[in-house]
């Protein structure tokens, strides 16, 4: 059944102060990783750390999602406007955040967390790995709600009718009028694949079942993270097909999106780090109570 999309993104209105769907998603993630990373720390998956160190590591990982979502929007996606107006970077509420991006923050956050911890990175990133989709799916969820990041045209019955994705002149009726318009089944052919949702699904929650039953035992280090780059890669790439291009433009072939290009490096990433994780030692889990009571 076609649905007529009419969510309003704010949640919540205090005065002058409004409270985005999209961000309530955003402190929904974090919470979920804090307390999946309690449970893992609980259990020693990260030998060594306590809550308290997991705090400070979640911590620089929020900031590392944060900045480096924000400042890789910027380079990959709106690059002539920072450059003639640097001083968007910080205009965070107007949207605009790269996953490409926050993952190379949250790298960058769990290199330096380590570094002082004296851990290895992969240890720390495989840790972190399970913890993030849920957060992912959350996200796109959020761009659901929001009505931004829509699909392709499509003649499924599952098809979404987004106001802001109708062509001109239709996207300047009130909303009333829309919905009367889409009662007759006018508006029908303006339906579009809800990606966001296929999103959640894949790099959400499909991810976090897969991350979490592999990274629930011993394993091999990188192991997890050469999984997390892999599926999010193929995912994403396979997902574009079906989802508008950043933009509006294909960067070649009439076919090749942003998107996909930054997720080959992914797919690479992840074929090397399982390749590598096939000679790595096994990381041997070390619950806290039995740490704390040999020291």
């Amino acid at each position: 059944m076609i649905y007529f999309h009419d969510i309003d993104p704010i949640a919540l209105s205090l005065g002058p102060i409004k409270v985005h769907w999209y961000g309530i998603m955003y402190l929904l993630g974090f919470t979920a990783a804090w307390l999946l990373g309690r449970k893992r720390i609980a259990q020693g998956r990260l030998p060594g750390v306590d809550a308290n160190g997991f705090s400070d590591l979640l911590f620089y990982a929020m900031l590392g999602v944060v900045l480096g979502g924000r400042i890789g929007y910027m380079l990959f996606y709106a690059l002539g406007d920072f450059l003639a107006n640097p001083v968007l970077l910080f205009k965070v509420w107007d949207g605009g955040m790269s996953f490409h991006g926050g993952l190379l923050g949250v790298v960058v956050a769990c290199w330096w967390w380590s570094r002082k911890q004296r851990l290895h990175l992969f240890d720390t990133v495989d840790f972190m790995a399970p913890l993030v989709p849920i957060g992912l799916a959350l996200g796109r969820v959020g761009n659901f709600i929001g009505a931004e990041l829509w699909g392709k045209y499509t003649d499924g019955t599952w098809g979404v009718v987004f106001p802001s994705g109708l062509p001109a002149p239709l996207n300047q009726l009130d909303a009333a009028t829309l919905k009367a318009q889409f009662a007759t089944g006018a508006l029908n052919p303006y339906a579009r694949h809800p990606s966001q949702l296929y999103e959640a699904a894949l790099e959400g929650l499909v991810m976090f079942t897969v991350l979490w039953l592999v990274s629930a035992k011993p394993r091999h280090r990188y192991l997890v993270s050469g999984l997390f780059a892999l599926m999010y890669g193929i995912f994403r790439f396979g997902l574009e097909f079906v989802r508008m291009p950043d933009n509006g433009v294909y960067i070649a072939f009439g076919w090749l999106t942003k998107g996909q290009l930054l997720s080959l490096p992914l797919v690479a990433l992840g074929l090397v780090l399982l390749a590598l994780s096939r000679r790595a030692p096994v990381l041997q889990p070390q619950p806290l109570v039995a740490a704390e009571g040999k020291a």
